[in-house]
């Protein structure tokens, strides 16, 4: 009986084995045949190495699953080049799916029904593809939701007020799509980001959102909020004494000055033209002398008049305005930079554009024209254009295109609800591109001797596809010879550079992998710490890997998202081969322009950095720990 006994034990300890050897080695069977369907029913311009005789869990690209390799928990193919409709009954029965990324792809047709049955889905990436139609109509059984992104898509119909019991929800982003009706209220504690600009949204913004900055809901032309925000203050009112002008502050300073100089600067013409008369004509009579006296007054008043008062345009685009416009026209001081004072100016035709009003340009009339032709030719989809200049003794501005959303500094560090926009890690990848680019194309002008000079966040802006556009090129050289303290340059100059006016490309490197370290930290270049002590940017970053915590270099607001460690890491590395004191260590523009987008194939379907190896479960089924960062 005791040898049966021990028997059974045996036999049972060795089948309780086995069980487990066979659970911990098993291939989620079901979920692998799901996503079979689901590649052989949608288009792919390149094939995936989804081959039914390997793991799906070790082997697949972007195919994530838990510790136990039972199930699959998230699947990340962005870019994959995966095109038409969306496949039915495929992707909805992988029932544990936490993480969907199907982003920058051309999917199109509806918002796939069988997501409904994705209960434990709690983040979905479907923006930059081609869906269609309305967005489902129940939002309530995705109780796990954490982030929504279908920005950049042709969805219509209305936005679901189901949203508002999705309890867990923090980001929400429906941008750029075809949406209309009012929008419900979404009264969601949790939520964090929206943004629903450029749809065709109407109504009353619930008070319940109102928290959010104007960025969020622009674009919606019929869209309103009960706290109308008042109109500018115009920069020279009429009638108005000059006493009642306190208010106005530099644009009001820009009108009179500009005033007093062109009548200061007529009489002083008026005196010299009648002098040069009366040298040349001694013999004439007095009546005569005395009549082309004014005669020669009059012209040389019109003839000034008409130079002081003339912009110049770059390719043949008249936008219908003159001085006298500018200072008519409502204005708002946008910013106070290295070279001058920024307005933003809506003038009377509803146009609105960005004058910069230059300071400390001490380079004559000629070689300032000279220098706004190098600048106003540029003409690339990464550098803001210059529309057009105005040169007078006393005054030198430059007019560029407005954008709405701000500068990328407004959108890092502005505050709630006064500008700040969310910037997601795409967007930051995007931003550090765009901007690479930018200044590859400005480091080829002008025979290769055009530096920018005055890179930093406040002067890159987004185009239209979301990538970093570079403004206020080329200004260093026509101001006075300055050494600049790194506080007044925020940073962003290189320690070599002791005058403005000699800044290399090798500065502008230097600059630029500041911006890429304050895209990545979130923080401004120069910054206070606990013990409100000024921290160089650059110095804390290095200090910090140096101590191998490189996980704390990087911003909170990145850590929600899945698989972007690897990502985060290369262009950590990039940033700081950029930032690095030796200007001859520094790389080339063009080289700059490559590792950034190997960090991410952009445009080309191929395989993210992320995705070339397996993280561990805990980065996938969680929003990242600072510790999850790979250092």
């Amino acid at each position: 009986m005791g040898k049966k006994t021990s028997l059974l034990i045996t036999l049972s300890a060795a089948f309780i084995t086995g069980a487990i050897f066979v659970s911990v080695g098993a291939e989620p069977v079901e979920d692998k045949k799901a996503l079979l369907d689901f590649y052989r029913n949608i288009g792919h311009s390149h094939p995936l190495n989804w081959d039914e005789n390997s793991s799906a869990c070790k082997s697949w690209r972007g195919v994530f699953c838990n510790s136990k390799q039972s199930r699959v928990v998230a699947l990340h193919l962005p870019g994959a080049g995966l095109s038409g409709p969306f496949p039915s009954n495929t992707l909805g029965r992988l029932s544990e799916l936490h993480t969907l990324s199907l982003r920058s792809n051309r999917i199109t047709g509806p918002f796939p029904s069988d997501f409904s049955e994705l209960k434990n889905l709690s983040y979905v990436y479907l923006q930059f593809n081609k869906f269609s139609g309305p967005l489902p109509s129940d939002f309530s059984g995705w109780n796990n939701l954490i982030v929504i992104n279908l920005c950049n898509n042709s969805f219509t119909g209305s936005i679901p007020s189901s949203i508002s019991k999705l309890t867990h929800l923090t980001y929400l982003v429906l941008a750029n799509n075809s949406l209309s009706g009012e929008i419900p209220d979404l009264d969601i504690p949790s939520l964090k980001e929206l943004n629903l600009a450029n749809n065709h949204l109407s109504g009353v913004v619930p008070k319940s959102l109102e928290r959010f900055p104007g960025s969020a809901f622009a674009g919606n032309d019929n869209l309103t909020t009960e706290n109308a925000i008042p109109p500018a203050m115009p920069l020279q009112p009429p009638n108005a004494p000059p006493r009642m002008k306190t208010k106005l502050s530099e644009p009001a300073l820009l009108a009179i000055i500009i005033g007093g100089c062109v009548l200061l600067f007529l009489v002083i013409a008026a005196f010299l033209l009648i002098r040069s008369y009366q040298k040349g004509d001694e013999d004439l009579p007095p009546v005569k002398s005395k009549k082309k006296e004014e005669s020669l007054k009059k012209e040389a008043s019109e003839t000034e008049s008409q130079d002081k008062n003339k912009i110049v345009f770059f390719e043949g685009r008249n936008l219908a305005f003159d001085l006298e416009d500018l200072l008519r026209s409502s204005a708002e001081v946008l910013g106070k930079g290295t070279f001058g004072t920024t307005y933003k100016a809506a003038l009377d035709d509803v146009t609105t554009v960005v004058v910069k009003r230059l300071k400390e340009v001490v380079v004559g009339k000629r070689e300032f024209e000279q220098q706004m032709e190098v600048v106003g030719r540029i003409r690339h989809d990464n550098v803001v254009p210059l529309r057009a200049y105005y040169y007078s003794k006393e005054e030198k501005l430059m007019v560029y295109d407005h954008f709405e959303q701000g500068s990328v500094s407004a959108m890092l560090h502005g505050r709630k609800g006064e500008g700040r926009a969310s910037l997601d890690w795409d967007s930051r990848l995007r931003i550090a591109i765009g901007a690479a680019r930018g200044m590859a194309h400005i480091h080829t002008q002008h025979g290769g001797k055009l530096v920018h000079g005055n890179l930093k966040a406040s002067n890159v802006f987004l185009n239209s596809q979301g990538y970093g556009c570079v403004s206020d090129a080329g200004l260093a050289t026509l101001t006075s010879s300055m050494a600049l303290p790194a506080q007044r340059t925020g940073g962003y100059r290189a320690p070599e550079v002791t005058d403005m006016r000699k800044a290399s490309h090798a500065a502008d490197i230097y600059s630029f992998g500041v911006l890429v370290l304050e895209l990545l930290t979130g923080k401004s270049p120069i910054h206070a710490t606990g013990s409100e002590e000024a921290v160089h940017l650059v110095r804390w970053v290095n200090s910090v890997v140096r101590e191998e915590w490189t996980a704390e270099v990087f911003d909170v607001e990145l850590l929600r998202y899945s698989n972007i460690e690897e990502e985060m890491v290369d262009m950590l590395q990039i940033g700081m081969a950029c930032a690095v004191r030796v200007p001859e260590r520094r790389p080339k523009v063009q080289h700059v322009v490559r590792m950034l987008e190997e960090v991410r194939k952009v445009n080309t379907g191929t395989q993210s950095s992320t995705e070339a190896s397996t993280p561990t479960p805990q980065a996938i089924i969680d929003v990242p720990s600072s510790s999850s960062v790979r250092q």
